[in-house]
């Protein structure tokens, strides 16, 4: 379903055949008013805010939608104004009050105020879908979000928490996708009605079934069109109050291989290439006619291990994949330029980061390990692993090395709304995933790897830790704990302390940061990778 009052001049459809028919021609550009992206977006199930909790999504939804407040890409430290010019918080650290910018309008030509920032808490709230666990831990029920994220007046929305958190903690949540603001005119005309039940007490959907193809929001680029696994078209938002997009829109297009991407790079069939390998990237850097850019992202890469399996729940077991995963050959060959060796779950430059590698290959001591847990001829799991690079090399590498433990490893192949929907079902044996912080605070990545307020299968916190059956009451409230301390050298000490009970004990192999690259045509101008994937912003993105 589209929404008909966004397609103006040129369909997405038209589009992309414009682009194919250019592509097609020997050494011809893209349009000069076009940006074409070759990337890997078998990852997008949804493109509501509230819903959608991906790593590509999350670049297009940055693109796309405005937020309270907004990381500063240069200094990710600092919270700077979005849709509110200012902001202030009470004496008793509980009421956040925020100033909205006067004269905001939605992409649909409907005026964005208070009460659209209010409805965005309500609906993401009260939808209750992956991400909205960044909003409810700060006190807010489907029953009480109404009354506590409410608007006071147009340009006046108050948020009230229900204990004094960190400042810092919480706008940084604010700038996650979850917390992006949509246009409440434009959803209520696209709401479903729902009969009401045990698990869902409302009337509405709140545009939730509209809005995973369609969209509602007041960014510098609007969505025209996904279609799954091929396509994803932004078009530039006139109605949108900062400085203009400096294009007319940008596509991605559906391509996995890095060799393909280099290639249609190179033939100037795209602007930008996405998923380069280490190989394809060193040939870009060389490539006088190309430009590159990298960032080092909030971003790691683990294996994890399911304790639903018996066998994984042991902590020898658990000790002993640590010991199975050649780090020096990943990093000198599948990730070199693309990331560096990790093993703890905080990105670098995160507050409190422990920067520990204690672990190498060592299959004598995996073996050893694994016969104290009653395993002496080894045993045999699944492993799920998104069908992209590097995941894919990681995985066969694991494979062949875990062998020489006894440790018989049969890789399930997948794109990544299959491999994320068997993992989330907390369904796998062993998964290898990429985590990306939802906000620049350690507390993302300490609430995913370390806090499992509730293991039950219908938890409403389904963390990493959870999504792995991992039980941790202790850890948990180490993580909740570390939310409530305002000094910054005793909060940054609690984030080490958790890191280093996750290295010893914990069913995460961790594997790398990742460092972003991207290959660039040399007559594009402006782009830059930010430090998470909602901050690669376009809009300031030119071409000669």
């Amino acid at each position: 379903m589209k929404n008909k009052g966004y397609l103006k001049t040129l369909t997405a459809s038209a589009a992309l055949a414009t682009i194919f028919t250019v592509a097609g021609a020997a050494n011809a550009a893209t349009p000069a008013d076009t940006l074409v992206e070759a990337w890997a977006i078998d990852d997008i199930i949804t493109l509501d805010p509230a819903e959608s909790f991906e790593i590509s999504p999350a670049e297009i939804l940055g693109n796309a939608y405005d937020s309270l407040v907004r990381l500063n890409i240069n200094d990710p430290s600092q919270v700077i104004p979005g849709v509110a010019e200012s902001w202030t918080v009470s004496d008793d650290g509980l009421t956040y009050t925020f100033k909205i910018r006067e004269g905001l309008k939605f992409a649909s030509g409907n005026a964005l105020t208070a009460k659209d920032v209010a409805y965005s808490f309500e609906r993401g709230v009260r939808l209750d879908k992956s991400p909205a666990f960044i909003l409810t831990q700060f006190g807010l029920t489907g029953d009480n979000v109404v009354e506590n994220a409410k608007a006071v007046d147009d340009t006046t929305f108050v948020l009230k928490i229900d204990k004094p958190y960190a400042p810092s903690f919480v706008l940084n949540c604010l700038t996650a996708t979850v917390g992006k603001i949509v246009d409440k005119k434009l959803l209520e005309q696209n709401s479903a009605k729902v009969t009401p039940s045990d698990d869902y007490k409302y009337d509405t959907d709140y545009g939730n079934a509209w809005l995973k193809t369609n969209y509602a929001g007041s960014g510098p680029f609007k969505i025209r069109d996904w279609r799954a696994n091929e396509i994803v078209v932004l078009e530039r938002n006139d109605n949108y109050y900062d400085d203009p997009a400096k294009l007319a829109r940008v596509m991605y297009r559906h391509v996995k291989e890095s060799a393909t991407q280099r290639l249609m790079l190179e033939t100037g069939d795209v602007d930008v290439a996405r998923n380069l390998e280490p190989g394809d990237y060193e040939a870009v850097i060389n490539n006088k006619d190309l430009q590159s850019d990298s960032a080092p992202k909030g971003t790691v890469y683990y294996i994890s291990l399911n304790q639903k399996n018996e066998n994984l729940a042991k902590p020898e077991v658990r000790e002993a994949f640590k010991y199975l995963v050649d780090y020096d050959a990943i990093g000198k060959t599948l990730i070199k330029g693309i990331g560096e060796i990790h093993q703890t779950y905080q990105p670098k430059s995160v507050l409190g980061a422990l920067d520990e590698q204690p672990f190498k290959l060592d299959p004598a001591k995996a073996k050893e390990l694994l016969e104290k847990a009653g395993l002496k001829d080894g045993l045999s799991v699944t492993f799920d692993v998104r069908n992209t690079q590097p995941v894919t090399g990681i995985a066969e590498s694991f494979q062949q090395t875990a062998a020489q433990a006894g440790v018989k490893v049969e890789i399930i192949p997948g794109d990544g709304k299959q491999t994320l929907t068997k993992y989330r079902a907390r369904n796998h044996d062993l998964y290898i995933g990429q985590w990306g912080m939802d906000y620049w605070d350690p507390n993302s990545n300490a609430e995913a790897f370390t806090a499992n307020p509730d293991n039950g299968d219908d938890a409403a916190n389904k963390t990493l830790a959870w999504r792995n059956a991992w039980a941790i009451p202790e850890l948990t409230e180490q993580v909740q704990a570390a939310l409530l301390e305002r000094d910054t050298d005793k909060r940054a000490k609690m984030y080490e302390k958790l890191q280093q009970e996750a290295l010893d004990t914990s069913p995460f192999v961790m594997l790398f940061q990742q460092v972003e690259v991207a290959g660039i045509r040399g007559n594009v101008k402006g782009f830059k990778l930010g430090p998470t994937f909602d901050t690669n912003f376009l809009s300031t993105v030119s071409k000669d």
